[in-house]
């Protein structure tokens, strides 16, 4: 196989109407999070990530013991589901370091995940494997399919989410690895969309796919089947749109919150300030100002007086007891 080797795959008219609507939905979130993203938001997408991914493979710890193992708490499980949930967790955590593009970078990926459980974690398998009614390439090969596909990566005009998919596809039909094959494949495709947009890194998209996960692996299996991956990728494709759209709409119910916690507050004493609404709701100055700012536009509130003497006029039809 030569180095200009490209995966085989077809631009359907299914691909092209998600790829325009993940770019339009990314871009109203990206809006959105112009600010520094909330750390506790990025934890929360994080935990999601984790426990998705890890579920997919069969440990059920679960969200709830994840963040206490975050957290440095001591939790009910097997040594094994320890191991994978502290090796995801470590993973994941170098996602803004790792190169999409380095190969070397996808070993010490799989190194990190794998290395409290496998003695070849960041090798290539040397023995045949089969998954389900695929039989992947023989050992002798993986090296070199890897490089190619590390080669197309790198030089390929394609665009980033297409990439991301493809590349994720051919990893798992490649199947370099004894085992870890599928969380190195999932963590490498968010590597590859964080580098293409931060935003990806706040998009809880394995647990999207765990929620799908059946249809998972039947597009795995149409795409070895039809011998190109587009059923991957339109499938892939339609995890993250969902991916996207149920961190918008976790935005939006987390505002209709704050603007009713604000306007509570203003209701039970009509002259606190900024800085009272920041300490009581735990909030940044920015996005108390935010909040006001929308309610203002809206015109449920309005201010009577200076900033330092004035106070809060609240229409009392916006106020929700």
């Amino acid at each position: 196989m030569s180095k200009d080797y490209t995966p085989p795959y077809t631009i359907t008219s299914k691909i092209l109407k998600l790829s325009t609507q993940i770019s339009e939905e990314l871009a109203k979130l990206q809006f959105h999070h112009t600010k520094k993203v909330n750390p506790l938001l990025r934890k929360k997408s994080r935990i999601k990530t984790l426990a998705g991914t890890l579920e997919i493979e069969g440990n059920f710890l679960g969200e709830e013991k994840i963040t206490a193992i975050l957290d440095g708490k001591k939790v009910l499980a097997t040594p094994k589901e320890l191991s994978e949930v502290q090796g995801a967790i470590k993973a994941y955590e170098k996602l803004n370091e790792f190169k999409y593009d380095k190969l070397d970078d996808l070993l010490l990926a799989h190194k990190i995940l794998m290395g409290e459980i496998l003695t070849t974690a960041g090798s290539f398998r040397n023995v045949n494997v089969k998954v389900g009614e695929h039989i992947a390439p023989p050992p002798k090969i993986v090296d070199e399919l890897m490089k190619n596909l590390f080669s197309w990566l790198k030089n390929s005009d394609e665009h980033m989410l297409l990439k991301s998919c493809i590349f994720h596809y051919e990893f798992e039909f490649i199947h370099p690895f004894s085992d870890g094959n599928g969380r190195v494949g999932r963590l490498w495709q968010s590597v590859i969309l964080n580098s293409f947009n931060p935003v990806f890194s706040l998009l809880p998209t394995e647990s999207i796919v765990r929620d799908h996960q059946e249809e998972y692996y039947k597009a795995i299996e149409d795409a070895t089947e039809l011998g190109e991956s587009t059923p991957f990728i339109e499938f892939m494709l339609e995890m993250l749109l969902q991916s996207i759209q149920t961190t918008s709409k976790s935005d939006q119910k987390s505002d209709q919150k704050s603007d009713q916690k604000v306007l509570a507050l203003m209701q039970k004493n009509n002259k606190i300030t900024i800085y009272e609404l920041m300490e009581k709701l735990s909030m940044s100055e920015s996005g108390i100002k935010k909040v006001i700012k929308k309610l203002k536009d809206e015109g449920t509130i309005s201010r009577a007086g200076s900033l330092k003497s004035g106070y809060w006029k609240i229409k009392r039809k916006n106020v929700q007891k």
